[in-house]
Order: C-alpha cells, then sequence, then structure tokens
C-alpha cells in the first residue's frame, strides 16, 4: 500500500509538473508575441491605434484661377463649403434637423434620415454658400469654353477639365484626437497640414474681342431665328484663340439649369441629356459641311500639285455636268469665261468641280492628309470631334466634284480654321490652344505652356499666293461686304 500512495504521489507530481511546463511554455509563447508586436508591428498597429483615435477632415485646397490674356479675371473661386453631422456628437438630434432642414431648405425628412444614421460623419449637403455655412459673376460669358467645377471641386467641362490637374491643388487636412467612440478629447491639439492652392491659368481669351463676338453672334441669332451660332477667332500665327463664341451660352454660377421651363418634368436620363447638349461647345465637338469655306483648301492644294495656274481660264454657264448629275452654281446664269483668280473670287462652283478632277481621288486625299483635315488638331479642351470624309476607294467623280466646294463631308470649325491658317501664315502647321501659362497662386513660379508646330507643310510661294487671292476675294470679289 505505501508502495502505491508513493507512486500516486510521483504520478501526482509529474503531472503538476506537467502543468507548470506548459504554463510557462505558454507565457513565453505569448511575450514572445507581444516582444514581436511591440518591435516588429509597432508601427502598423501604431497606425491602426491611430486611425481609430485620429478623426482627418480635409481642408479644400483654393482652386487656381482663370484670366484672359489682359489679366482679366474670367473664373475665380467662389466660397462654399460642405455640410456634414457626426452621430456620436449631437446632443439635441431633433434641434439640429431643424435648424438644418431651414438654413439648407431640405426636407425635414431628408435631414433627419442622415443625422440619425450611425456612421462617424455624413455629409448633409455640399457646395453651400459660404454666408449660409457661417451661420452653422452672374454673367454668361464663354461658358462652353471655360467650364465649371462639380461640387468635389473637380472641373466638368472646357478648360476647367482641361488643366483640372493644375488648377485643383492639394487639399490640407486637420487630424483631432479621438475616443473609441468617437468623441473629440479636449484638450488634444489638432494637427493641420495646409492645403496648396492650385495654378492660376492664363489664357489667350480677350474678354473684349468674346464679349463684342458673342454680342453679334446674338444678333445674327435673333435677325435669323437660328437656333445657335457660333464664331471663332484665332491667331494664325501661332493659334492662340481669342474668341469662341457658342450662342446660346449657359450661365456658369447655374450650369444645371436647364432653359426649357418643362425641364421639371423630365426624368433624371432626359434631364442628363438635356444638360449635355447645353454644356456642348459646337465649335470643337460639333461638326457640320463647310461648303464654300472649303475651296481655300481646294485651291492650295492644285496650286501645290502644279495642276492649275492663276492665269488658267474656265467657262461657266451656271452648271457642270458630272456623270449622270447635273451639278449647279450658285449664279445659276452663269459666269461665264473667268480665270482661275476670278473663280476663287466668284466662288464659282464649276471652276472648283474643274479644279478637283484635275487633282484628282489620290491627290485630293494625300492633301486633306497633308493639310490636318483628316486628323483632330489637339485642341487643350475637351471633346474634340474627328472629321466625317468618305472612304478614299468610295469617291467617284460626284463625290470629288461634291468635295472640291465643300459637301457631302464634314469637319469641326476649329479643323478648318487651323487648316486655313496654316495655309495663310507661310505653311506652318499650328495647335488651336487657349492656354498660355501657369503661375504658381503665390507667384513664386511659372510655366509656360508650348504646344506642337510643324513648318513647311506647304510652300511659302503657295502660301503667299493664297494671301493674295483671299485678299482679292474681299477686295474686287464676292466678299466685299467684309472688306476692312
Amino acid at each position: 500500500m505505501t508502495e502505491y500512495l508513493k507512486q500516486s504521489r510521483t504520478r501526482q507530481r509529474q503531472r503538476v509538473l506537467f502543468v507548470y511546463a506548459m504554463v510557462v511554455l505558454v507565457m513565453i509563447g505569448l511575450a514572445g508575441r507581444l516582444l514581436y508586436l511591440m518591435v516588429n508591428r509597432a508601427d502598423y498597429y501604431g497606425e491602426k491605434a491611430k486611425k481609430v483615435h485620429q478623426r482627418q477632415r480635409a481642408v479644400k485646397a483654393a482652386r487656381g484661377i482663370i484670366y484672359d490674356r489682359n489679366g482679366t479675371e474670367i473664373a475665380s473661386n467662389k466660397p462654399v463649403s460642405t455640410i456634414s453631422v457626426i452621430h456620436n456628437q449631437i446632443v439635441e438630434p431633433e434641434k439640429v434637423i431643424e435648424v438644418l432642414s431651414t438654413l439648407l431648405d431640405l426636407p425635414e425628412e431628408k435631414v433627419r434620415k442622415r443625422v440619425e444614421k450611425v456612421s462617424s460623419i455624413e455629409k448633409i449637403k455640399s457646395n453651400v454658400d459660404k454666408k449660409i455655412s457661417d451661420k452653422i459673376r452672374d454673367m454668361e460669358f464663354a461658358s462652353k469654353v471655360i467650364g465649371f467645377t462639380g461640387a468635389d471641386n473637380q472641373g466638368i467641362v472646357g478648360m476647367e477639365v482641361a488643366y483640372d490637374k493644375y488648377l485643383q491643388g492639394t487639399d490640407g487636412s486637420i487630424l483631432t484626437m479621438t475616443t473609441a467612440r468617437g468623441l473629440e478629447i479636449d484638450g488634444k491639439a489638432e494637427e493641420r497640414v495646409e492645403p496648396v492652392a492650385g495654378a492660376n491659368l492664363y489664357t489667350s481669351l480677350d474678354v473684349n474681342i468674346q464679349t463684342f463676338a458673342q454680342q453679334a453672334a446674338e444678333k445674327v441669332m435673333k435677325a435669323k431665328k437660328a437656333g445657335s451660332v457660333r464664331i471663332l477667332m484665332m491667331n494664325p500665327q501661332n493659334g492662340e484663340i481669342y474668341a469662341m463664341v457658342n450662342v446660346p451660352e449657359f450661365d456658369l454660377n447655374d450650369p444645371y439649369t436647364l432653359p426649357d421651363k418643362k425641364a421639371d418634368s423630365y426624368s433624371e436620363k432626359k434631364k442628363q441629356v438635356a444638360l449635355n447638349g447645353m454644356w456642348r461647345n459646337a465649335c470643337v465637338s460639333d461638326t457640320y459641311e463647310p461648303g464654300s469655306t472649303f475651296k481655300v483648301i481646294t485651291a492650295s492644294s492644285a496650286l501645290e500639285a502644279g495642276v492649275v495656274k492663276l492665269t488658267d481660264t474656265f467657262h461657266c454657264p451656271g452648271f457642270k455636268i458630272v456623270e449622270d448629275r447635273r451639278i449647279r452654281c450658285h449664279k445659276t446664269t452663269g459666269h461665264g469665261s473667268e480665270t482661275f483668280v476670278q473663280g476663287v473670287q466668284n466662288s464659282c462652283n464649276p471652276v472648283f468641280m474643274e479644279v478637283g478632277a484635275r487633282l484628282g481621288v489620290d491627290n485630293m486625299f494625300q492633301y486633306l492628309n497633308q493639310l490636318g483635315i483628316l486628323s483632330k488638331t489637339g485642341i487643350d479642351v475637351p471633346g474634340e470631334a474627328a472629321t466625317i470624309m468618305h472612304q478614299k476607294e468610295n469617291v467617284g467623280a460626284v463625290e470629288l466634284a461634291t468635295m472640291s466646294f465643300g459637301q457631302s463631308f464634314q469637319l469641326t470649325p476649329v479643323r478648318l480654321l487651323s487648316t486655313i491658317s496654316m495655309i495663310i501664315n507661310g505653311g506652318t502647321q499650328i495647335t488651336p490652344h487657349f492656354g498660355v501659362k501657369l503661375e504658381s497662386s503665390d507667384g513664386s513660379a511659372v510655366k509656360k505652356l508650348t504646344y506642337p508646330s510643324a513648318e513647311g507643310v506647304i510652300s511659302a510661294q503657295t502660301s503667299e499666293t493664297m494671301r493674295m487671292i483671299l485678299e482679292s476675294v474681299v477686295s474686287e470679289g464676292s466678299g466685299k461686304k467684309a472688306y476692312v
């Protein structure tokens, strides 16, 4: 019996020792894990703890200002705020709901839903006037060119989109210490990172020229009962755009209001389609048949190809038979005998149909490509449309004839003006643009903007000849009313 007791005690001691050993091993393991977390993972868990105990609020950077070529401000910042609530910090929810719904002109139920929602922070309304948020250009000018920004300070259309990364700046932030329940800790200093204001953009637009052109366009639209009118004015030497008018314009300070009184009954989809149409910059995004203005390109191509001389004579009976078609001149009685120069002055269709036939399909498409008609200009605003042209293999005598005086295809106004600028500036291809320079908000850094160009696209001789012919159109020919 004694031996049995001895063995029993021995086994008991062994069990106790085993338990002690296991406890020691577990403690060593926990201590090792703790040491690992404290040393090797300190940064990771420190950051997670920070996120629990810190609340970060963004401080919006001031957006850059857009100026015209004379330093006149044409797009500036309007102080606005975003109103939000923090659920855990609301002491009197009914009073908060009443104040916010009144000042922000929002339905009480909408505000209540936000206020009573359990979240770290809940947005009530964006783009609130600064005067209202402190209590808790009224001009349609080049709107489709300048564009506007959304509640998040991002450009939506126009130059505000094209130069968004420069204008936007870098947001700052305010960090405050909070408890695990999200309540701010009294006496803890805030950490503030100051925002960096966006760069200011200086453009080639001229407020005086733009205003004059806009007034002229509105008069034309009223007199002709037109749906819209476009005017584009550009320096042919360097591509700087002085004016780009698309009337009717829209109010940049109220860009989501449609002129149609029935717009309130629109579906969301229909309203968005209508807004896109209102914002659309037709000088860049819409194509049209250029008509007689395209004769400048046909004449330049023929001179460059050497298929016509200034003294060549043509006969216009008022029409030209091309295959089975009788294609008329605008002067149905005909111009009679005329030289090439007189044919340009008279804007005579039969002369240009003959010149187009001399060029031929291959040469016509070679010069369409060489003069940039078949490619986009690369203008520095979004939404540029491409030229809509016949496939070369589908062009017969009739298509060639109509193409030669600017019909049966479409291009954008900015594409046509860019090519004509190249023809008269000595043969240098230019890129149409608005941006001239970017300047930091404090004026310490300036970046001059540059754009692609290419010299010698056509010969200087052809360019000089075309300048002479085109001047004669307004001094002697059919464009006398435009003579300066």
